[in-house]
């Protein structure tokens, strides 16, 4: 009786060894795939208004002191080169200055988000705010009725408007430190590039905290 114990004891070790081990991997690995679920869940949420969602991956505090100082960099770096020796250099920052307040308030909303996410950052432009949120469907009326005519295809829309539809970001994400992961949009080669930060909170939460206008 007693070596079937000892043997007992003998078998369950290892296995409680290697269910601990198995544990640990399985956590290490989820903590290393957090912030790439995180940036696919708040990109879905983003892009769906899912604003519930949103505000669980945004720190919205952190994000619009990083907005404020990006978009007041980006508009200095502007005048900088547009009215170099120019007297009216000064007029032409207190104009930029007026424009931070509101261009913040706009980016630091689910609409902002979304925007941020699909390659469309703040330029700094009067009166700029980003792209509203895509039109609800509405009800599928009969395949080419009289009140509906058929759609023409999308390429032949883009030619007869003259635009081509735009395309998106090139994207690449990663990390840049234990408790900073990065997301990195370009539209083309020699385009500028910004970039989403994500910062950790605690070992599995990560936030969209700050942006980096310069690329």
């Amino acid at each position: 009786m007693a070596g079937l114990v000892k043997m007992k004891g003998r078998v369950g070790r290892p296995l409680l060894i290697a269910l601990i081990v198995i544990v640990v991997v399985a956590a290490l690995g989820y903590a290393y795939a957090s912030p790439y679920i995180a940036l696919d869940r708040l990109k879905r949420a983003a892009d769906s208004r899912d604003v519930d969602t949103v505000n669980a991956y945004v720190d919205y505090p952190a994000l619009r002191d990083s907005l404020k100082l990006q978009v007041t960099g980006l508009l200095t770096r502007r005048l900088d080169v547009q009215h170099n020796g120019n007297p009216l250099a000064a007029i032409g920052a207190m104009i930029g200055v007026a424009l931070i307040g509101p261009l913040v308030d706009a980016y630091a909303t689910p609409d902002g988000v979304a925007a941020l996410l699909n390659g469309i950052p703040p330029r700094g432009e009067p009166g700029e705010r980003p792209p509203p949120p895509p039109a609800a469907p509405a009800d599928n009326p009969a395949p080419n009725s009289p009140q509906t005519p058929a759609p023409a295809p999308a390429s032949s829309q883009a030619n007869a408007n003259g635009n081509t539809p735009p395309q998106p970001p090139q994207t690449t994400a990663g990390y840049r430190g234990v408790n900073e992961f990065v997301v990195t949009y370009q539209h083309g080669v020699g385009d500028t590039r910004y970039a989403a930060i994500f910062l950790r909170q605690g070992l599995f939460t990560w936030k969209l905290s700050a942006v980096d206008l310069n690329g």
